[in-house]
């Protein structure tokens, strides 16, 4: 994906056109801060497996993370769901707390075919206490209530690139920004080098902030206090 949006471009332009020399410099820094959240989703080919350079969307490849009490495990599901008309792939992600099952979330991505970016559709969210399904925060879904998809993970990543993975108002409305391309992780599971670094946020809550890092040919390996401890297919393959 580029820096910038189709939009953000024109809108630079006309400001370079309109604006007098010494305000153009600020106006144009302003335009390009913006954050993305429109993917072009319609001129592509939407499969719902594939991979690109941050992202395996392949059905039985599985991620485990873990750190303190908390254990995370995302796994890609042979099982597919239609969201706002487009076939997405279900992408599964159980969370334990001090070995009791705290959270599952099944969550809807598809990729473009020409540029490799795996775009997020919604998902629907259990929360347990005590084995029993309490409330269901944070489920969304796109074409509902002026939802739209967001990118979960740009084919083609660049350095200070910020874009929302959703795109639920009043809901969920994260949204990330490329802070590091070249971070070297260590982990349970291996040591990897030319890690992407993640800073993620909401525009709900300004003042959340937490730091994602993703391995190439691999995905999630540091979320925060947790790491990664196991990764691979779980099918064999």
């Amino acid at each position: 994906m580029m820096k910038k949006t189709i939009h953000s471009l024109l809108a630079a332009a006309a400001i370079l056109g309109a604006c007098p020399a010494g305000a153009q410099e600020d106006k144009v820094k302003a335009a390009s801060s913006a954050w993305q959240d429109q993917f072009g989703i319609s001129n592509c080919t939407i499969v719902t497996q594939g991979r690109n350079q941050y992202a395996v969307l392949e059905p039985g490849f599985q991620l485990v993370l873990e750190g303190g009490d908390t254990r995370l495990q995302i796994t890609v599901l042979d099982e597919t769901k239609t969201v706002d008309g487009v076939t997405t792939r279900v992408v599964e992600e159980k969370e334990w707390k001090n070995g009791e099952l705290y959270e599952v979330a099944r969550n809807y991505f598809a990729m473009c075919e020409q540029t490799k970016d795996m775009f997020y559709f919604g998902e629907d969210v259990d929360f347990y206490k005590n084995g029993k399904v309490t409330k269901h925060d944070g489920t969304w879904h796109a074409g509902v209530n002026g939802n739209r998809a967001g990118l979960q993970m740009a084919g083609a990543p660049q350095l200070k690139m910020k874009y929302y993975q959703e795109i639920a108002p009043g809901v969920a409305m994260d949204r990330a920004e490329i802070v590091s391309l070249n971070e070297t992780c260590k982990t349970p599971a291996g040591t990897f080098s030319n890690c992407m670094k993640v800073k993620e946020g909401s525009a709900i809550d300004i003042t959340a902030r937490e730091y994602k890092y993703y391995a190439p040919s691999i995905g999630l390996v540091r979320d925060e206090d947790l790491r990664l401890t196991r990764y691979g297919f779980i099918n064999g393959k």
